[in-house]
Formats: C-alpha cells, sequence, structure tokens
C-alpha cells in the first residue's frame, strides 16, 4: 500500500515538472508559476511523512496517555490500557493508511524496504517523521500530567533485559506477520486484536513496546533510558 502511495505521488511529480517545463517556456520564464509549482511538489512528497507524523503521536498520546493516567490515577485498569492502544492504532490505520501506509513504527518501515515493498529512499524520512511524532506526543503528555517517575509511560524492562528482549523480538514478529497477512482493508481489526493481545500478554514482563518510536520519544523526554536498547533492536530483529 506505502509502494503504490509512493508511485503515485513520483507520477504525479514528473506530471506537475511537465507542466512547470511547459509553463516557463509559455511565460518566458517567469518565476511565480514555477514557484507554485515546485510548492505543490512539495506538498505532495511531504504528505506521507506529515501522515506519519500525525498519527504516530496520537498513537503514543494516547497510548502512552493511558499509562500514564492509570498510574497516576488508577482510572484506567490494565485492561483499559491495552485496549486503548489497539483501538489507537486502528482509527489511526482507517485515517491515514491511504497517505502514508500507516507504518507508525520504524521496524515495520525497515522490514518493508529489506522485502522490496517499500522504497529505501524514504525510510530515514519515514523514521525521522514517526521520532518527531513521538517526542511530540510524550512532550504534551509530559506538559499535561505530573509524571513521577512512578508514572513513567516509557517502557523500561520488568525483569532480566534477556526476557524483555525476547519479548520484544516474539511480539514484533507476531506484528509483522498480522501486517503481511492482512493486506486488505480489515488489516486495521487484525492490527487491533494484535495490539490488544500482545498487551495482555506481555506488557507485565517488558511493556509490549513493538514500536522502537514508541521507546525514545518518553525516554529522551524524561531521560530515562535504561534498557533502551533492546526496544530499537528487538523489535528491528522481529520485524
Amino acid at each position: 500500500m506505502a509502494a503504490t502511495k509512493i508511485d503515485g505521488i513520483e507520477e504525479e511529480t514528473n506530471q506537475l515538472a511537465k507542466m512547470e517545463e511547459g509553463s516557463l517556456t509559455e511565460t518566458n520564464g517567469h518565476a511565480p508559476s514555477c514557484l507554485s509549482h515546485s510548492l505543490f511538489i512539495v506538498y505532495l512528497l511531504a504528505q506521507p511523512m506529515i501522515a506519519e507524523l500525525i498519527g504516530t503521536y496520537f498513537i503514543i498520546f494516547a497510548g502512552c496517555g493511558a499509562v500514564a493516567v492509570d498510574k497516576i490515577y488508577g482510572k484506567v485498569t490494565f485492561p483499559g490500557v491495552c485496549v486503548t492502544w489497539g483501538l489507537i492504532v486502528m482509527v489511526m490505520i482507517y485515517s491515514l493508511a491511504h497517505i502514508s501506509g500507516a507504518h507508525f513504527n520504524p521496524g515495520v518501515t525497515i522490514a518493508l524496504a529489506i522485502f522490496r515493498q517499500f522504497k529505501w529512499r524514504q525510510v530515514p524520512l519515514y523514521i525521522v517523521a514517526q521520532v518527531v511524532g513521538s517526542l511530540l506526543a510524550s512532550g504534551t503528555l509530559s506538559l499535561m500530567l505530573d509524571v513521577t517517575p512512578q508514572a513513567y509511560f516509557g517502557t523500561v524492562p520488568v525483569g532480566s533485559n534477556a526476557q524483555s528482549f525476547v519479548a520484544e523480538i516474539i511480539i514484533s514478529f507476531l506484528l509483522m506477520f498480522v501486517i503481511s497477512g492482512a493486506v486488505t482493508d480489515d488489516r486495521a481489526i487484525a492490527m487491533f486484536d494484535c495490539r490488544l493481545d500482545n498487551s495482555e500478554e506481555l506488557l507485565p514482563i517488558s511493556g509490549a513496546s513493538m514500536n522502537p518510536a514508541r521507546s525514545i520519544g518518553p525516554a529522551i523526554v524524561k531521560h530515562k533510558f535504561r534498557g533502551i536498547w533492546l526496544y530499537i533492536i528487538g523489535p528491528v530483529i522481529g520485524t
């Protein structure tokens, strides 16, 4: 889906480039026409990255927000946190999949590129957008809530690093397995089920990150980097 979207944008960009060349000939090289077309091309190319940033922002804001509110006020409960994660991922897929492919996860982006379902030159841009979205969401939560060290909404190993590392690999593999198999409009529902099940089973062990951006944002904002490496490497290996 993401590759199709990028190909479509490139076709539109090529058409606009031809239009731009024609208008320059007709207007004897006047700058306004060239500038307007160039800005429109930039807008088309930026759309997927903006969608990834927005989608990741709301996923982290809702999911990590549920974690923080539950730890601070005890109002969400463990099942509520799991359902919140599943629902927000589903909603963002339905809302933005037609624009960017709805990765919202550096591990997914890298895996799709490895298997030639996504272009490598787009990978750094997507990852930057995802991490920035996570940073902005984490910063927003820190401003809105009184997040004490006990109410940290990021991910840290509960048991040993080895246990959390293996857990992240397994659940990230399952996540990518679902994404690869459910490549229709039903993917959002499948992702909801996958995220819900993984959260319920392994949230007490590793935090059930499955997403490097989900862990990087809170870690940077709250300066808590214990075990951060396993939440970056584990999901990438798993996916």
